[in-house]
């Protein structure tokens, strides 16, 4: 799959109410949170997209742009959503949109690249990544062609990404990790402390 095709979308509009206060702009070590994300997307991509509605004051680069989501409340499908419309509504040649949480300061685009390669897009509109046979719902590739439905989706209602992926046919790509689980996402302030712990070791 070439990457010329796909939008880099990092969600970081979600409340944090588990953390409290700005998630993305919480300090570890050097860095704030959303920063570890961005570094790497920036190492594969010529663009990438931010939806958030806070101001964050992330790494400057003239690649990087954001957005608000256009309706608030609507969880992470609400920024896919956001990020598909702004494809659109500026012309972007993009047929695919992969997203990234703004709280997983130990993933590597590796693994992103990785994924890609087991990926045949002929296969599905969807799809997510595994680790160790786990599930995770925000690391996915999502397909331009699905924007309608998932429009018509949210009006009614829908807002659970796994079950909204579950309806409409995913495939899961599986990884393996022996050691650290470079998806670890950080939710409350006890995670941002396991975190530093790990990148003292």
């Amino acid at each position: 799959m070439d990457h010329n095709n796909i939008l880099p979308v990092v969600l970081a509009g979600g409340k944090a109410k588990r953390f409290g206060g700005n998630k993305p702009e919480a300090k570890l070590r050097d860095k704030i949170l959303i920063d570890y994300i961005l570094s790497e997307i920036l190492k594969q991509f010529n663009e990438v997209l931010i939806v958030a509605n806070d101001p964050i004051n992330h790494l400057s680069s003239n690649k990087i742009l954001k957005i608000e989501d256009y309706k608030k409340d609507l969880g992470p499908l609400g920024g896919v959503l956001s990020a598909m419309k702004w494809v659109k509504e500026n012309n972007k040649k993009y047929q695919w949109i992969s997203t990234f949480p703004a709280d997983t300061p130990f993933f590597k685009i590796k693994i992103f690249n990785n994924f890609l390669s087991k990926i045949n897009e002929r296969e599905s509109e969807l799809f997510f990544m595994n680790s160790n046979e786990k599930r995770h719902n925000i690391f996915g590739l999502w397909s331009l062609d699905l924007i309608d439905q998932l429009e018509k989706d949210l009006e009614n209602g829908l807002r659970k990404v796994e079950k909204w992926a579950n309806n409409i046919g995913v495939i899961a790509i599986n990884m393996s990790f022996e050691k650290e689980d470079p998806f670890f996402n950080i939710n409350t302030k006890e995670d941002l402390e396991k975190a530093k712990k790990i990148l003292n070791d």
